[in-house]
């Protein structure tokens, strides 16, 4: 891909890839040398550039820190077969970016800064994409509100960054969750669809508590009477009952998952019938009880599928039947890896190499 945006680049002096055991990834743990960063004010974009990863100098004041108006994307770059690098359905992440930043009142990024700038990032850093399968370069845009001035309102300024970092595969054991049927992810009307950072700090707590009873995450419910499955954790909740993919539909307080679309795509090309229609516990308790429910799976960038062992409902543990590599998540997975990794086709145009 050409470049039409001149981004000025300043190197690192020195390079922290060395410090890296990439036998031994921790998510979250290691940053890359280098991050973009673009800043808007006065009703216009700056320049962007890729400088060396560094703190950042905030005000007490910065209107981020007080009235919420920060949004990210989280994305994923992969070491090809070949050798080359690809970033994986990039034009779908800053869609969903731009949805997010409309919903946070705040200035939309241009798409040359978004896409130039990240690929002018991730060629500087090229080092830090793992090869070990499972494994990728976790990308991170976000923004925040950044004028300094302590009175609610909406921000004139704002600063755009993306850092990244290598990652291991998440979840590789099915984890244990609780239906939630007290607190709420999101409400109708809400900020649910949006990646802003009040929709993550509000879950933190009754996440918590279900960890203190010995699960993993919880299935969110929403809707007046909770009786509806919205979201698995931070991912989206997938199951497969009669031999169907069902997951809950799209609405303004359920996200509009990158991955939960890669997966009802490929699940499709590979002849499974999908749904997206609603979920309730009601039909969760049924299809337990009449064995008809085979899986269930969070669907997220972090983790791509996370099997679900164990779904707790209204104080009851419901077991699911054992994975194995015919199941229909890792069926979905490993589809999902070749194209990724240049293996097969790329017949849906999602990888952007570089």
């Amino acid at each position: 891909m050409e470049l039409t945006v001149d981004i000025p680049v300043r190197k690192t002096l020195h390079s922290k890839l060395s410090e890296v055991d990439f036998n031994e990834l921790e998510f979250g743990k290691y940053v890359a040398d280098h991050m973009l960063v673009c800043d808007y004010a006065n009703g216009e974009w700056r320049t962007p550039q890729v400088v060396p990863y560094a703190n950042l100098s905030l005000s007490p004041t910065t209107l981020a820190l007080h009235y919420g108006q920060t949004v990210f994307e989280g994305m994923k770059a992969f070491t090809m077969h070949d050798g080359r690098i690809n970033i994986f359905r990039m034009d779908k992440h800053y869609d969903r970016f731009l949805k997010s930043l409309d919903r946070m009142c705040m200035a939309p990024v241009p798409k040359d800064i978004f896409t130039e700038g990240l690929i002018k990032l991730i060629q500087l850093d090229k080092g830090w994409v793992p090869t070990a399968s499972g494994s990728a370069l976790y990308i991170r845009p976000f923004m925040y509100a950044s004028e300094a001035k302590f009175g609610v309102k909406v921000s004139d300024e704002y600063r755009f960054i993306i850092f990244t970092g290598p990652v291991p595969s998440l979840f590789a054991k099915p984890i244990k969750v609780k239906v939630e049927n007290q607190y709420i992810r999101a409400a109708k009307g809400g900020t649910g669809a949006a990646k802003c950072g009040g929709n993550y700090g509000g879950a933190f707590y009754p996440t918590q508590l279900a960890k203190q009873q010995g699960y993993d995450q919880v299935l969110w419910t929403g809707g007046k009477d909770n009786q509806f499955i919205e979201e698995s954790g931070m991912m989206n909740a997938m199951f497969v009952i009669n031999d169907v993919l069902v997951t809950p539909p799209l609405s303004d307080s359920i996200l509009d998952g990158v991955t939960r679309d890669s997966l009802l795509t490929l699940a499709n090309d590979l002849g499974y019938t999908t749904e997206e229609r609603p979920v309730s516990i009601s039909e969760l308790e049924k299809a337990f009880k009449e064995k008809t429910i085979s899986a269930a799976f969070g669907a997220g960038t972090a983790a791509v599928v996370a099997p679900i062992a164990v779904i707790n409902i209204n104080g009851t543990d419901y077991t699911l039947p054992a994975y194995n590599d015919n199941s229909l998540h890792n069926k979905l997975k490993e589809q999902l890896e070749l194209i990724r990794t240049g293996r097969t086709t790329d017949i849906h145009e999602w990888n952007c190499i570089i």
